[in-house]
């Protein structure tokens, strides 16, 4: 192994141990209101709501939305966990010393990356746990449904990176979730199959890709999906190709160093 390889691996390492221990030490912030907030949607959604909605694609409305709900957590805490901790490194000038070292911007950009991705798989299982209490939860295709969390992790994780690179102050870190990412999770079917809206709106529901990932997911689960689950899987690989090249880009060209 050469002495570069090693020294990357070393950085590699180093800030992903930083990224879990940073959201594990502050759990009562970063794992437990996720936890209640999805208890609730469990609570009020699945039994309240879903007595008088009734079935949905031939399971209860509790079944059928407890996918989406996971989903719905793990796009949350993978974006938020990488925007916020790069804005951090920025706002304290931190990052400049990790940019201007001989570490690959590959190797950061990857630290950064896993560190959201676990804290997303992280939240995601805890709402996983959460949903034995309300459903018998069970698994169609356990390759498809760990493939899609791992990619959706992934995809918005890097989504946060480049959130946090053009952030100048930390209002802007939360613009993208409250205006966007809430928005097209809402309206990406995780209450609903998009086979109930007219013809015309589930054409446009199309182009949401929170749409496609909720359903591939939701097929792992259940084995229902309202799209076609190669075309979701295929869109999320292009989809993390093309985030993960645009965020070496800002890397290289020092774009993450100006605050």
């Amino acid at each position: 192994m050469s002495s570069e390889l090693r020294a990357n691996l070393i950085a590699l390492n180093t800030i992903v141990t930083r990224e879990v221990r940073r959201f594990t030490r502050i759990w009562p912030q970063t794992l437990l209101p996720p936890a209640i907030t999805m208890a609730l949607y469990f609570v009020i959604f699945g039994n309240l709501i879903g007595r008088q909605i009734g079935d949905m694609g031939g399971f209860s409305y509790m079944d059928y939305i407890v996918p989406g709900l996971i989903m719905m957590s793990v796009i949350t805490n993978s974006y938020s966990n990488v925007v916020s901790s790069f804005f951090g490194s920025k706002f304290q000038r931190s990052v400049e010393e990790l940019l201007v070292s001989p570490v690959s911007p590959h190797t950061i950009l990857l630290g950064y990356t896993i560190g959201g991705v676990l804290r997303g798989l992280a939240v995601g299982v805890i709402v996983t746990f959460l949903s034995l209490f309300f459903t018998k939860l069970q698994v169609h295709h356990i390759g498809v449904t760990a493939l899609v969390v791992l990619l959706t992790a992934t995809v918005f994780s890097l989504g946060g990176f480049i959130n946090a690179v053009y952030a100048r102050n930390f209002d802007d870190i939360s613009i993208i979730p409250t205006f966007v990412l809430t928005p097209l999770t809402y309206l990406g079917g995780v209450f609903y199959s998009i086979n109930m809206l007219p013809q015309f709106w589930q054409t446009v529901s199309l182009a949401n890709p929170i749409l496609h990932m909720v359903n591939a997911f939701r097929y792992g689960i259940l084995g229902v999906s309202d799209i076609n689950i190669g075309v979701a899987i295929a869109l999320m690989l292009l989809t993390t190709a093309i985030l993960y090249a645009a965020c070496i880009h800002l890397l290289v060209s020092g774009r993450g160093m100006r605050q």
